[in-house]
């Protein structure tokens, strides 16, 4: 009967331990945080007294502010306890590097699923006179040819020389492909 009632009096005290120690009933609504510029909410004493803020990855868009929070976790309107962490996905100022894929000999529609797959765009598409039709010829950046395997910044416009049959080709294409010969 003693062992049983020091068992209970033992449980009773490690509940109010545990219950101020893990601050029961203490939590907060996550505030919304996306759209605001992450330096700006790292000065906040506000913010910094109720929450620990963490950059934990960094994504390109070029639509964005760079430095602009674009996603959280925990999410907006979940309780949770102050102290906690939050982990931030902020808009990055540099785009990525991706690697010039070799186009050369392969189908146009190819080398366009191959340039959005690595996150360059199509420029324009200039018709060349050749036997091989709809095979990109060349590939260009910035008006030069660029050899595969060349580091450029993601989001980059790349302009393809495609064959087509000299039969096809409208007035205005030829005019184009005379100064690209």
């Amino acid at each position: 009967m003693l062992a049983t009632g020091i068992f209970v009096a033992m449980f009773i005290v490690a509940l109010f331990v545990l219950n101020s120690y893990t601050r029961h009933g203490t939590e907060v609504m996550m505030p919304n945080f996306i759209g605001m510029d992450s330096q700006e909410l790292l000065k906040k004493e506000d913010i910094a007294k109720d929450y620990i803020i963490v950059v934990s990855d960094y994504i390109f868009d070029r639509k964005t502010l760079p430095g602009t929070v674009l996603k959280q976790d925990p999410h907006v309107g979940e309780m949770v306890k102050t102290g906690r962490k939050v982990y931030l996905t902020v808009a990055s100022s540099t785009p990525p590097k991706v690697t010039m894929p070799q186009l050369e000999d392969v189908s146009l529609r190819q080398a366009e699923i191959m340039l959005k797959a690595i996150g360059l765009e199509l420029g324009t598409v200039i018709y060349k006179p050749s036997p091989y039709e709809n095979a990109v010829l060349e590939q260009l950046y910035k008006g030069r040819a660029i050899n595969p395997g060349t580091e450029i910044s993601a989001g980059e416009t790349i302009t393809l020389v495609v064959g087509k049959n000299p039969d096809e080709l409208s007035n205005e294409n030829e005019i184009e492909n005379e100064i690209i010969e």
